[in-house]
């Protein structure tokens, strides 16, 4: 049994990585134009949601403006600046971070107590969640952005839906050629967004500095003892202040823990309370402001310059989401909770961009019904919390498992802060759910169809695993009939992909059944997903010569990182020069794969329900081939097995 290793694939930039001073500028520059564009866009929405919820509520005297911006300033001070920044960007997982490599993170660290599973569901609850999520934030960002027409040019205010549509047409049309040439626009738009947003709040300020007093946790507390309801139909708004706080950490592996802290507080979380402080001096100078007091801000001839602005801002948002669901669709596919899909690089340097057309396809449907569906972002706001609020508790939920094992926290400190962040958000969360007759819905009712479909399939492999092993017969036994009898060996090196070394490949054993012969050197290739985005290089590859060692028979086990490509080809010649392998590493230029894949029958045996079944069958047939997964040559792939039935 040999060691060897591979190159890595993708970015390797781990979260504490030392760079020079110039280097974590530059990296905080780029993560301003990737990672805050969802946080940064909330401004124009989430005060006006404050005073439009549940009928007025919330009216613009002194005490309730300043209870409200004293809610907003701390809940983004405690949920981002203190859990995730500060705390929860610390439980990085090789590097990677986001609820996908939290839930692995943990599951890697409890793999010897019983019940480890648990964490992939919880794992999967935030991953459905997130889609959820990624559906809504394209619609209420750019509608949010594109209303501000009816405010500074009230004459093609009826324009809105249209205008939105289309340039939502246009950002999931362009997904196919990557985000490489226009994402070096990202960094200084989203620059110019925020000093523009701060600026806009000065002056205010300047004129009524007393509002400062609202930043005091004092008037917050008033607030809610002194209007309780009030102050719960205000918490379903104020949450969108949070919003995009998953991306700050499921973004870190891309820029590391220091750059995105650097950016955090040295730019957007200035430029976000400047902003607030600034809408609710204008809301307490001018009631009437209420209406629209992020563009109400600007001066009216500069309104239209700055709805185009904010329109740029929300499309970068949107695509910050887009990529975010196509990378953690990858790292599910990887970890067996979604079916093969058809993945394409759009860049040669950077292994993070990607291209998935199905489920490009199926978010450009389900945003754009979602924005027809409820026309405004004023509607779409309260469906909005759900999936934010669900997302948040299912990261503290996990950050308090992990505390203790990684951190060695006590366990007072563990009851702090889930007294703190879980309260906090639980709060959250149960001020959002009393709007689910009113588009709260939405998101529950996509985390449970994403939720259903990841069980399925995961569920559905393991009953295929164990019809097939019963097919396939011992790997052992048919390797010690080829070395007994007489069989023919032809010129040539034959790669089998098969998920183990116990039993035989249904193509390798079809092969010897109906052409009887079998290839002179033959390669069984495992592929392993380890639960971390990239696998060491000294950990690559395992590789065992069967029990005979000149028979031209190896197995060779492959490990690669959830977020990593799973470039077959690539990683053979790789284990030849590392000389894992006995072969040359040109020999693999020539070499045949051979697909094992059948079709799949449902039955009414026990196991899965029978619709589930059916629904596994049809993901099954619409999965990519395994060809396209592993980026196997066309030209030099069979594919031979035989039906399976479940």
């Amino acid at each position: 049994m040999t060691r060897a290793r591979r190159p890595p694939i993708g970015p390797q930039l781990a979260p504490g990585t030392r760079a020079g001073h110039r280097g974590v500028t530059a990296l905080a520059f780029a993560a301003l134009g990737v990672v805050f564009g969802d946080i940064g866009t909330s401004p124009l929405y989430a005060l006006r949601t404050v005073f439009t919820i549940d009928g007025g509520v919330v009216n613009a005297s002194k005490e309730d403006v300043y209870g409200v911006i004293s809610m907003m300033f701390w809940s983004v001070t405690i949920v981002v600046s203190i859990k995730y920044v500060l705390v929860l960007m610390r439980a990085d997982n090789n590097g990677e971070g986001g609820v996908m490599a939290l839930a692995a993170l943990a599951r890697r660290l409890y793999a010897k107590r019983s019940g480890a599973a648990v964490f992939l569901v919880i794992g999967i609850v935030g991953v459905s969640l997130f889609y959820g999520d990624s559906l809504i934030t394209p619609a209420v960002s750019v509608l949010s952005a594109v209303e501000g027409l009816q405010t500074a040019a009230p004459a093609v205010g009826h324009l809105v839906i249209p205008i939105a549509a289309v340039i939502l047409v246009l950002l999931f049309v362009v997904q196919r050629f990557g985000t490489g040439r226009v994402g070096s626009l990202f960094g200084p738009v989203m620059l110019l967004w925020f000093v523009v947003i701060a600026a806009a709040g000065v002056p205010y300020i300047v004129q009524h500095p007393d509002v400062l007093l609202g930043l005091s946790p004092t008037w917050a507390i008033t607030f809610v003892v002194a209007h309780p309801f009030a102050s719960f139909a205000a918490i379903g708004a104020v949450v969108l202040v949070i919003t995009g706080a998953e991306a700050l950490y499921a973004d870190m592996g891309h820029f590391g823990r220091i750059p995105i802290r650097r950016a955090w507080f040295f730019v957007v979380f200035p430029a976000l309370v400047l902003n607030y402080l600034g809408q609710a001096a204008l809301v307490l100078d001018d009631h009437t402001a209420t209406k629209d007091p992020f563009f109400l801000l600007f001066p009216e001839a500069l309104r239209l310059p700055v709805v185009i602005l904010a329109t740029a801002a929300t499309v970068i948002a949107s695509q910050a989401v887009i990529s975010g669901a196509f990378s953690l669709t990858r790292q599910a596919v990887q970890l067996g909770l979604l079916p093969p899909l058809t993945i394409r690089q759009t860049s040669k340097r950077e292994g993070g961009q990607i291209y998935l057309p199905a489920v490009n396809l199926l978010l450009f449907i389900g945003v754009l019904a979602i924005m027809l569906t409820f026309r405004s972002s004023a509607a779409l706001t309260t469906a909005y919390g759900v999936s934010v609020t669900g997302a948040l508790v299912v990261d503290t939920l996990l950050l308090l498992l992990v505390a203790r094992p990684l951190w060695k926290w006590r366990m007072w400190k563990i009851v702090v802060a889930a007294v703190v962040f879980g309260g906090l958000e639980l709060t959250f969360l149960a001020g959002n759910l009393s709007k689910i007759l009113h588009g709260g819905w939405v998101p529950l009712l996509i985390a449970l169809a994403v939720i259903t479909l990841m069980t399925t399939w995961r569920r559905g492999r393991q009953l295929v695993q164990e019809e097939r092993r019963e097919q396939e017969g011992s790997l052992a036994g048919f390797i010690e009939h080829v070395n007994t009898a007489k069989i023919e060996r032809v010129p040539g090196v034959a790669v089998f992909p098969h998920p183990n070394k116990d039993t035989t490949p249904l193509a390798l054993r079809a092969n010897l059944q109906h052409n009887h012969v079998v290839h002179r050197r033959v390669i069984i290739v495992s592929v392993v997903t380890a639960n971390v985005p990239h696998v060491p290089l000294s950990r690559a590859f395992i590789t065992d010569d069967l029990g005979y060692t000149d028979d031209g028979i190896e197995h060779i086990t492959i490990k690669f990182g959830f977020s990593d490509d799973q470039d077959l080809p690539s990683a053979l010649r790789a284990a030849c020069q590392a000389g894992a392998l006995r072969f040359d590493a040109g020999e693999m230029d020539g070499a045949s794969y051979f697909i094992s894949r059948g079709g799949i029958r449902e039955t009414r045996g026990k196991g899965m329900a029978t619709w589930r079944k059916k629904l596994f069958v049809g993901i099954a047939h619409n999965a990519a081939d395994p060809a396209s997964r592993f980026l196997l040559p066309a030209d030099r792939t069979v594919t031979m097995g035989s039906d399976v039935r479940i």
